[in-house]
């Protein structure tokens, strides 16, 4: 590639890909706390004092980009974490990192159709129309609010066979709409990209413009009403708003001097973005109290509506929705090239890696990444899948500042355009900061990503590392074979936990008296329901293993 990008190309590429649905969204929750149904505390808000939390945030990007960078250079083509990763640290760990980066593209996804949709809702009650909440409202958004209107959907919805109906239609319709663009070749465009960040500008330049006129003295106080575990656990959502920094780093190769320019892109680009996020945090926790914020699903519209700003509050939803609209196109654009890449690599199942014979693009897993999100985001909860997001994207990022330090060691010699300054400090103060971001986010999200990362394991052993590429039967070695055997003692204890895991959530299903109720109360019921299916999937594996998978060659590798 040309190289042909400098210090301000860069820090244009950070500020375009870094804001994005999470300011619109995530930023009202973080300065509000979160409760649960029963008014229970799920996590603390930092109130006015967000602003901290953006340059706690801000730091520990910062540091994390850096160690991307490095590991980003050394290898010789454009390509996500997955491939660096696998070209540099193994597959095992290459594979658990494009696990996580599922939670960070589809996932994440999720989050941002949720969010599109409540801004579309402003949108057209600007012009007249207001859909039925039941249309509007997700099943598990109105099961975990603490807001009695929408908690109240559950009995005031249509029913079927005693299960209320609350279905997102505007998230679920966004994702279906991006789909098809996908899978008839819809290309990105710089032009176009340029046009988006314009306008994410604009919008965000217009609320603080109009909210600055507006502010409060009162609002003010407490500044930082839970100390410092507000502010931690308001960055923790909030790290939502800096997903996509990561990939400035991906420019390294087309960077004129990287080693001097492509820090001052990432520092840059990051200081820009956090400025933004802290002016926009202390206007919006200026003009509304603070406490208003979490009832909000679009804290930004909600706060200039509250303040009498109704015309630019539609401007800014109008802002919201266009720039969601792009972050949707490229998420939904780089999870099936990530399928594509891991299946290529033999660790997916082979249809993964087919292209249209017209289009060229992924199309089965372009089809299946935006089913799974159309459908998520039709009941689900932005809450949940940031946690998700966040928790999935930040154990990636330690993976990858810790990776950076090994191959330090393990490969000297090897050629990197840009080399992390003060390596030891650097890279253990990304992982650590990361470590600690994590750690402000609720237990449940910790569960629930253990989960993940136990099914993500269950997967790679039982067929990725017996398909993969890179390992022929004539090749394998003893010490492969005895990781091979601990990956079937693995599976084996997790089919049995599965089992009993089903048994028992199946036994909360039949002795409850409302399906829906009993399935979201009882997270185990989908643990069960999960390992159970997977385990059907790996014993069937097992036998068309032993009757032809045999002498089955490998397939042959493609270059990248």
């Amino acid at each position: 590639m040309k190289r042909s990008l400098r210090a301000g190309d860069l820090i244009m590429l950070a500020i375009g890909a870094v804001i994005g649905a999470g300011i619109f969204g995530a930023i009202g929750t973080a300065a509000a706390g979160q409760l649960d149904a029963q008014g229970h505390v799920i996590r603390a808000g930092a109130g006015p004092a967000l602003v901290f939390s953006f340059l706690l945030l801000g730091g520990a990007c910062a540091l994390a980009g850096l160690c991307y960078a490095e590991l980003a250079s050394m290898i010789p083509q454009a390509g996500s974490a997955y491939a660096y990763s696998y070209a540099t640290l193994g597959e095992l760990i290459a594979w658990i990192i494009g696990w996580d980066l599922i939670l960070e593209y589809a996932v994440g996804n999720v989050a941002v159709a949720i969010s599109w949709g409540d801004y579309f809702k402003t949108l057209i009650r600007g012009v007249g129309v207001e859909l039925p909440p039941w249309l509007a409202t997700g099943y598990r958004t109105a099961l975990l609010s603490p807001d009695a209107p929408v908690h109240g959907l559950l009995q005031s919805a249509p029913h079927i066979f005693g299960i209320p109906i609350l279905v997102n239609v505007p998230a679920f319709a966004i994702v279906l709409l991006i789909t098809w663009l996908l899978l008839r070749g819809a290309r990105e465009s710089v032009t176009a990209n340029n046009i988006m960040v314009i306008i994410k500008l604009l919008a965000l330049t217009l609320f603080v413009a109009v909210g600055i006129t507006h502010l409060k003295g009162a609002n003010y106080h407490p500044f930082a009403p839970n100390g410092f575990t507000g502010i931690h656990q308001g960055a923790a959502i909030v790290f939502f708003a800096y997903i996509g920094f990561d990939a400035i780093s991906t420019a390294a190769e087309e960077t004129v001097n990287p080693q001097r320019n492509l820090p001052i892109g990432i520092l840059g680009g990051l200081g820009i973005c956090t400025l933004i996020y802290v002016l926009v945090g202390f206007v919006l926790t200026g003009m509304v109290p603070y406490m208003e914020l979490g009832k909000a699903a679009d804290p930004l519209s909600y706060a200039l509506e509250a303040s009498g700003f109704r015309a630019v509050g539609w401007i800014v939803a109008l802002g919201a929705a266009v720039s969601m609209s792009a972050v949707l196109l490229v998420f939904q654009y780089g999870q099936p090239r990530i399928f594509f890449a891991m299946a290529r690599d033999g660790l997916l199942p082979q249809w993964a890696a087919k292209l249209h014979p017209r289009t060229r693009i992924p199309w089965a897993t372009t089809l299946l990444t935006g089913v799974f999100v159309a459908l998520w985001s039709l009941i689900g909860d932005a809450g949940e899948t940031y946690d998700l997001t966040n928790i999935g994207t930040l154990f990636a990022f330690i993976l990858v500042s810790v990776g950076v330090l090994v191959l330090r060691y393990k490969e000297p010699e090897r050629p990197r355009p840009f080399r992390v300054p003060l390596v030891w400090p650097v890279t253990m103060l990304s992982a650590a900061g990361c470590l600690f971001i994590m750690k402000g986010l609720p237990d449940q999200a910790w569960e629930r990503f253990g989960y993940w990362l136990v099914i993500g394991l269950h997967l790679y052993f039982s067929y990725g590392f017996s398909h993969s590429c890179c390992r022929t039967a004539q090749k394998q070695s003893e010490s492969a074979d005895a990781l091979l055997m601990l990956g079937w003692t693995f599976i084996a204890l997790f089919d049995f936990a599965g089992l009993a895991l089903s048994a028992l959530g199946m036994s909360l299903v039949l002795s409850s008296d409302h399906l829906g109720m009993a399935l979201s109360r009882h997270g185990v019921v989908w643990v069960g329901v999960t390992f159970w299916s997977v385990m059907l999937v790996d014993w069937m594996w097992v036998g068309w293993q032993r009757t032809f998978g045999a002498n089955r060659s490998r397939p042959t590798p493609i270059a990248a």
